[in-house]
């Protein structure tokens, strides 16, 4: 069935139904894992990660078994924070590496900003930012967030939690200086702010963490727990992936201390399927910076108690990262812009509402091969080449319900159902605005500036 870009845009007025009002505002807390593999928990069945913390928190909330997020991670950020396809804001094509002089823009209304007009008073983020860094205007502070510790840039080292030779780890955009491993630092502070956070007021906290992204580097205690696994990247990743599932725990038993704990909703999701040198996407095809399955399917779960999101049970509609903005929004009772692309998923998950039939686009172009792809229905189309520009093109088309692993490309038994998929993917590029470079721009003669300190 044939459904236009502009019908499956204007979806997002559909779903924001009325709705009867919680007791009082949520607290909401949102917590992003960096490069998890799809089956690296306990609850997808892995073998070698330990993740009891999050096997129990599943067990009391709902798991997403197709939540969608972009190959790699500034992207997933940017549509988590604004609840739009970050290619209107030129953040959807490549990651904010260190020399990079590109953000999030001003003109965007962040999750935080609109949380602030609803009584919100106390917005957090604590981890990893990776939106931009270049002056102040870029920065968490700047962009409605109200308490800040973390970093600027992926990939800090954990120990030191230096990027470039130069100290990445602030609050409130102030160098801070402390000891300890980068993961159990992030859990220390998210606790902090939620036990500080009034009883009789609402809070949000963000808490993007940065393990198990690379560089695999994990504490002696945490490698022990893991000393079967002989190969030594995947020992640490193991051994990352059970330090942040530690952490976890801790910031939700401090969420469970308080007397608001019924009515605190709690995402959680990873930003793009995991690499495979080190983790396992299983059993899906493909990883981190690639459009198969394994690249863009993650680990997601949420639970909200007051409105009986804890069933343990499974939700099998593709949703994904844009549909966070305007669901917190319904939640917290805001009413949402009305320039989103994402849908309010309350009353899907709630069974009130049928999930609606609507285009998902991905797209990468961090290097100079670029790839595009459109899930409609079961069918999903893959486009090698640049799409937006280009006639220069390999399509794979695959049914998603016979051939989940993505093994048979039916490109050329359905031609015209590839061109018709081909062609949604062309006008999504309509979209496209100037913004994140090639990865590579820029990083010739690149020197970071002192302890990061961004003064402009």
């Amino acid at each position: 069935m044939r459904i236009s870009l502009l019908l499956a845009f204007s979806l997002s007025s559909f779903t924001f139904a009325a709705e009867s009002a919680a007791p009082k505002k949520p607290n909401i807390l949102i917590i992003v894992a960096d490069d998890l593999g799809y089956a690296d928990t306990g609850f997808n069945g892995s073998k070698t990660a330990i993740t009891p913390k999050l096997d129990s928190f599943v067990k009391s909330g709902i798991k997403l078994t197709d939540f969608r997020a972009c190959p790699m991670c500034s992207p997933t950020r940017a549509g988590l924070l604004t609840g739009r396809w970050p290619l209107r804001f030129g953040m959807m094509r490549a990651v904010i590496p260190p020399w990079s002089t590109y953000g999030l823009p001003e003109s965007e209304n962040t999750l935080p900003e609109l949380l602030a007009k609803a009584g919100y008073e106390r917005r957090g983020i604590i981890g990893k930012w990776h939106l931009g860094h270049t002056n102040k205007s870029q920065l968490p502070l700047h962009h409605g967030f109200t308490h800040f510790v973390g970093h600027y840039n992926g990939a800090i080292d954990y120990f030191t939690h230096e990027r470039e030779n130069q100290l990445d780890w602030h609050q409130n955009h102030k160098p801070l200086r402390e000891e300890g491993y980068a993961t159990d630092l992030l859990a220390k502070h998210a606790v902090n702010f939620i036990n500080n956070s009034p009883k009789d007021k609402p809070y949000f906290l963000y808490l993007p963490f940065n393990a198990p992204h690379s560089p695999f580097q994990a504490t002696r205690e945490d490698l022990a727990l893991h000393a079967s696994i002989k190969n030594n990247k995947r020992r640490s990743y193991a051994a990352m992936v059970s330090a942040m599932d530690r952490g976890i725990g801790k910031v939700l038993d401090a969420v469970d201390s308080r007397p608001d704990a019924h009515n605190t909703l709690v995402i959680f999701f990873s930003d793009n399927g995991g690499i495979l040198s080190a983790g396992s996407n299983a059993p899906w095809r493909g990883a981190k910076l690639n459009l198969y399955e394994g690249g863009t399917r993650v680990v997601a779960a949420l639970r909200w108690p007051v409105r009986g999101l804890t069933s343990g049970k499974a939700f099998e509609g593709r949703i994904g990262y844009i549909d966070i903005l305007p669901t917190v929004l319904r939640a917290a009772g805001v009413a949402p812009p009305k320039n989103l692309d994402g849908l309010n998923l309350l009353p899907v998950l709630r069974g009130k509402e049928d999930l609606p039939e609507r285009p998902w686009f991905s797209y990468l172009h961090q290097s100079k091969s670029a790839s595009s792809s459109l899930h409609l229905g079961p069918w999903k189309l893959i486009v090698e080449g640049d799409a937006f520009n280009s006639d220069d093109l390999t399509l794979e088309l695959y049914n998603l319900t016979s051939d989940p692993q993505e093994k048979s490309n039916l490109a050329e038994k359905h031609p015209d159902r590839a061109a018709e998929m081909l062609s949604q993917i062309k006008q999504f590029g309509t979209l496209k605005v100037p913004g994140a470079t090639l990865y590579g721009e820029g990083r010739k003669g690149f020197s970071a500036p002192k302890d990061w300190l961004i003064s402009k």
